[in-house]
């Protein structure tokens, strides 16, 4: 920089002048990749490659291979313990995942595929992927076992437990006894058919025989289940003995009402309230659709047994030319039947969630669900609204308010969609259906069809309400990372992998 002096009324003014700036050396010239032929593409770079350490591992760095079975057999078993309860295969996804980041496995893959589920944990390059797997065998209904998973899992992810200890606390959650005895699920079985006889209008006089008759059937599956009898011929058994039950109900006199067959209907939705048909359909919806395929399977077997047992009893008593139960009518509800539809859907969904084996909280939250169902229910039937619609716009409330409550109060919002929608199933759209196809002659198959309507609607409306849910639940600031897709069980915590 050189220093210029101008005189000015006899003062020297002195300002910088800057030099130019030193000529800089021309850059390499880079061709224009967008100016290339499609064949230069395919050409390979003629210019040298940086070099690459070949004794450097890439990808994550994990710990020991001991450690790396630990934690996928921990999060396996925790997995196996989600689908055996009815979770979906998404929920169970995004739990093994949360906990093997949580424990230090920073890329896995899960795969699931209803009666296993496959995990891999990738060690970079220099190692080769573990790969472990676990069959589902068994299904059984212990919302207390799944909410117990539920809060380690929590523990889990947010650091509050490790492996070690997760290990030893999940022992004890699938070794431990029944909250219950078995006679009180027996009872609560009984009492989910004699609420739905009347939430369907029946008198108490039904109620009692349908109380009788599903503790019955309850207390035959349990004697067959000893002896591994496969669950289809559990579900003809049931629709059997419920049938029959009615008629010999019919033919003894007992009982003066002209509505005898709605023991039938209480009886067929508790048979029906047992399905996995919520799981499906959230398993569709979400992608995965080999174990929504298998479920569906399961669905349509276990209907299907139904269907055979109901048939079976009605053609018997034909052959045998007992007298037949009148096909039951579907009589319009008044505003005074509202309070009673209530009632019925509260303590239906109660009793479920007991004979689930459910806790008090649990099962007041499952009532709460079921007054509500019920409730909108009974009103949109009352303004006129046919009942495929009142059943989604009913199961979608249901799941809503799942899942903006059930998490905040220590419930799995599994637990409360399943229980919730159990008053609703079309137990006597059923029985009206088979009666059509097994005794009258015309054999017509739209009324089983609509049954058929009315359980898918209530399974995707639970499904939409719990999805609904969400920006409600975890608040509405980034609204645009919290749809991560309908999530009953599991943690909510999104999980961002990178392979570092």
């Amino acid at each position: 920089m050189k220093i210029n002096e101008r005189t000015n009324g006899g003062k020297a003014t002195r300002w910088p002048v800057l030099e130019p700036p030193a000529q800089r050396t021309p850059k390499t010239h880079r061709p224009n990749l967008l100016k290339r032929r499609p064949w230069h593409v395919l050409e390979a770079p003629t210019g040298e490659l940086p070099a690459v350490d070949a004794e450097e591992a890439m990808g994550p760095q994990l710990p020991d291979e001991a450690t790396v079975n630990f934690v996928l057999d921990l999060s396996l078993r925790i997995g196996e313990v989600q689908m055996s309860s009815g979770a979906g295969a998404s929920d169970v996804t995004a739990t093994i995942i949360a906990i093997a980041n949580a424990l230090g496995l920073p890329h896995c893959e899960v795969d699931v595929i209803f009666t296993s589920i496959t995990v891999t944990c990738h060690r970079g390059t220099d190692l080769s992927p573990v790969t472990a797997l676990r069959v589902v065998r068994s299904r059984s209904l212990d919302y207390t076992r799944l909410t117990e998973t539920e809060k380690l899992v929590r523990k889990i992810v947010r650091g509050h437990m490790g492996a070690e200890q997760a290990q030893t606390e999940l022992e004890r959650i699938t070794s431990a006894p029944h909250p219950y005895p078995r006679w009180v699920a027996t009872l609560a079985w009984g009492g989910v058919a004699a609420f739905i006889t009347i939430l369907l209008g029946g008198g108490f006089d039904i109620a009692l025989v349908a109380f009788v008759i599903s503790g019955v059937i309850d207390r035959i599956g349990r004697f067959v289940n000893r002896y591994s009898l496969p669950f289809f011929f559990q579900q003809v058994i049931g629709g059997l003995v419920a049938t029959l039950s009615a008629m010999a109900v019919v033919s003894s006199g007992v009982m003066t009402t002209d509505r005898p067959t709605l023991v039938v209907a209480a009886a067929l939705t508790v048979l029906l309230s047992g399905l996995s048909t919520v799981s499906a359909v959230q398993d569709a919806i979400t992608g995965y659709n080999v174990t929504a395929a298998g479920r569906t399977m399961e669905t349509v077997l276990m209907s299907a047994g139904l269907i055979a047992g109901v048939v079976l009893a009605l053609r018997i008593a034909v052959l045998l030319e007992l007298p037949l139960t009148p096909l039951p009518e579907v009589t319009g509800s008044t505003p005074q039947d509202l309070p009673l539809v209530v009632i019925g859907g509260a303590g239906a969904s109660a009793c479920f969630a007991l004979a689930s084996y459910s806790k008090m909280r649990a099962m007041l939250v499952a009532a709460a669900a079921g007054t509500i169902g019920a409730a909108v229910y009974g009103g949109l039937m009352l303004a006129k609204l046919d009942g495929v619609s009142s059943s989604a716009i009913a199961a979608t409330l249901v799941g809503f308010c799942g899942g903006v409550l059930a998490r905040r109060l220590g419930v799995t919002p599994l637990v409360v969609a399943v229980s919730g929608i159990t008053p609703l199933l079309p137990g006597l759209s059923t029985y009206r259906g088979l009666y059509q196809i097994g005794v009258e002659a015309t054999g017509n198959f739209s009324t089983l069809m609509t049954a058929v309507a009315i359980g898918l609607a209530l399974a995707a409306g639970v499904v939409l309400g719990e999805w609904l849910a969400q920006p409600v639940r975890t608040g509405l600031g980034r609204l645009e990372r919290r749809f991560a897709g309908p999530r009953m069980a599991g943690p909510l915590e999104l999980t961002e992998r990178s392979l570092e």
